[in-house]
């Protein structure tokens, strides 16, 4: 049965497939590399045998395997292992041993190398490094249990296949201390080449680095031609640790394990090709090689040890530095300082935003007494007193207070703080927190003249409704009457309040206000509006509506709205004479209604419409009972707030 693949599954399918073949180039190349590395540190390291067991008392090989590994990850397992095999087959067919044992000892390096990157995965994870003395201890009990182990196999190798006459004690030992060296002198430098191409150097520490271990080499080049003697080892140490303690201490991990790979070098080249102390020829060569193993692994321990605990310091004082800038960001985003003051000194201390909070220069410093004399002088002594006034059972305060700007601007500041005392009650520093409440401090100051215009609106508007009450009651003839043109009223105030809500109290459109008074009562075919955008202010707008109110209620009785055929026009315009304030004119006429009559006796609607406006906001009203139909002209200022 054909099945039928979609293109997603079939890319998907081709992914997997050409994935494993791009790894195939990477794989080979380290293969290649680990194999020509590992072959000439093992050429190196059989030049030096140790009679009558033949084991190589120097084997960087196994550091070369182990730190390649540990350093690329579980992924160059199988090209690591191949390449450390392959070098060793070649390395020691070349020599006297036959290809049987060859490959035994391929086994035991590979297995070793294995082994090491293992318990380092297991126990570290991966993106090892040597910037942490747990790592470094980490590494050290690594190489002692790999090369531990690898030594058991390669002793039984030597016994079974080399008829070795050496106590099989002696060959585990001189198999277990050179791979242990070698892994300790060399797989740092593989390992922190790996952590170095992740997080570079700086330039000047890539500087500094490199002319440490040019100082280095150059040092090491004259220790090799120094002749034989203790007065050569004190001018070794005397040349060679200071750069070392250098590197460690100023540089990134990896030129401290450079550095101990030049020593190491130098060390196995001087004991192999007999220069200087360790190659005295009147000195057995065992103690010769113990000597130098010692060296190796003293110097390799100090400066590796060195360069993790100085380069935790350096991880330690970055991680401070960054928390505190944050800190620093975090106090600045909310307006707040810390302060410390110091009684016996009179000295101050305050966060490195206080010259931003308190309007200072950037880099200026002040003193208290200069921060003292910027607080506003209403405020200053009740300050002082609070400040002397602490005491070892009342150490704390809390005040705010007023603070002059250099600039001249004036801030809130709310400070509370906490005294310290010795033992006989003397203060000895005074340290809190200064915050800028200004923002605070002016959202109450408006909302207390929020309060105070919404109290005497209130009292205004309870006024206004006792005073229709009253006159509303004097014209009606009836309780009916009373309640239905009362409640008219005040239904009208309201209207024109929830036009003012609206706006949020800012002003009310007068074309709004005007379809507001009149759209309860009329039609679209018997009313017209006509006229620009007018926006009036809160005052305005109640005084208008109360006006118009009562012309809608006029017309609807006895006027143009009383009747199919008439109709109401409202207009209105906005002018400005010369030298005046603006003002809008509205012309109310009715037109097609009952003839009109002067009245003979004017209500309190009446006079309302005639009284108000000119008395509240200071405009015009012309009242015209014109027999075709009521006719009302309004001046109003609409800059009045």
């Amino acid at each position: 049965m054909l099945q039928y693949n979609p293109p997603q599954q079939v890319q998907s399918d081709l992914s997997a497939v050409s994935q494993p073949m791009r790894q195939w180039p990477r794989l080979i190349g380290i293969f290649v590399l680990v194999a020509i590395l590992f072959f000439l540190a093992a050429r190196l390291s059989l030049l030096l045998l140790t009679k009558p067991d033949g084991v190589a008392v120097f084997w960087p090989a196994s550091g070369v395997a182990a730190g390649v590994l540990i350093a690329l990850g579980p992924t160059a397992r199988l090209p690591v292992a191949a390449g450390a095999a392959f070098a060793t087959i070649v390395a020691n067919t070349l020599g006297d041993r036959t290809l049987t044992s060859s490959f035994f000892f391929a086994l035991c390096n590979a297995g070793e190398a294995l082994l090491a990157a293992w318990l380092i995965e297991s126990y570290f994870g991966l993106d090892f490094s040597l910037d942490r003395l747990s790592h470094v201890l980490g590494i050290l009990a690594v190489a002692i249990v790999a090369t531990a182990v690898s030594g058991i196999g390669g002793t039984v190798v030597f016994l079974y296949f080399h008829n070795s006459t050496a106590p099989v004690l002696s060959t585990w030992q001189h198999w277990f201390a050179s791979d242990a060296l070698g892994i300790l002198t060399v797989a740092p430098l593989m390992i922190e080449l790996a952590s170095t191409a992740r997080e570079p150097p700086t330039k000047g520490e890539l500087i500094e680095g490199v002319a440490g271990l040019v100082a280095l080499a150059v040092a090491s080049g004259v220790v090799i031609f120094l002749p034989p003697g203790h007065w050569g080892i004190a001018v070794s140490i005397a040349l060679l640790f200071p750069l070392v303690l250098w590197l460690a201490a100023r540089c990134p991990p990896i030129f401290a394990a450079a550095a101990v790979f030049i020593i190491a070098f130098t060390l196995v080249w001087m004991t192999t090709f007999g220069f200087g102390y360790f190659g005295d020829s009147n000195f057995p060569i065992e103690q010769r090689i113990f000597g130098a193993q010692a060296s190796i692994l003293a110097t390799s321990l100090c400066a590796l040890v060195l360069a993790s605990l100085f380069a935790e310091r350096r991880h330690h004082e970055a991680a401070l530095f960054e928390g505190q800038a944050r800190l620093q960001e975090a106090l600045t985003a909310g307006g707040v300082l810390a302060f410390q003051w110091n009684a016996r000194t009179n000295s101050s201390q305050r966060s490195d935003n206080a010259a931003q909070v308190l309007g200072f220069a950037p880099n200026q410093i002040f003193s208290a007494s200069e921060f003292l004399a910027q607080v506003h002088p209403d405020d200053r002594a009740h300050l002082k007193a609070l400040i002397h006034s602490v005491r070892p059972e009342k150490p704390t305060y809390k005040t705010a207070f007023r603070f002059v700007c250099p600039d001249g601007r004036q801030i809130w500041l709310e400070e509370s703080s906490r005294a310290e005392f010795n033992p006989v009650g003397k203060c000895l520093r005074i340290k809190g927190l200064t915050v800028d409440i200004t923002e605070r401090k002016l959202s109450e100051e408006r909302q207390g003249l929020l309060i105070s215009e919404l109290d005497h609106r209130v009292k205004n508007l309870l006024a206004r409704v006792a005073v229709i009450s009253t006159y509303t009651r004097q014209g009606s003839k009836s309780i009916d009457q009373f309640v239905e043109v009362l409640d008219s009223r005040i239904q009208s105030m309201a209207n024109a309040h929830s036009l003012l809500s609206q706006s949020r109290w800012t002003g009310v459109n007068l074309a709004d206000l005007v379809q507001n008074q009149l759209a309860p009562y009329g039609a679209t075919s018997n009313i017209k509006i006509n006229g620009p955008d007018v926006s009036l202010s809160p005052t305005t707008t109640q005084a208008v509506a109360m006006t118009l109110h009562e012309l809608v209620t006029n017309a609807i009785k006895y006027g143009a709205l009383s009747s199919a055929h008439g109709h109401v026009t409202v207009s209105w315009d906005r002018r400005q004479s010369d030298g005046a304030a603006a003002y809008v004119k509205i012309d109310w006429r009715e037109t097609g209604g009952p003839r009109v009559a002067n009245p003979v006796k004017l209500g309190y609607g009446t006079n309302l419409i005639r009284d108000m406006i000119p008395h509240e906001l200071g405009g015009l009203v012309d009242l015209i009972f014109a027999s075709e139909g009521v006719c009302c002209k309004i001046e109003v200022p609409i800059e009045q707030r």
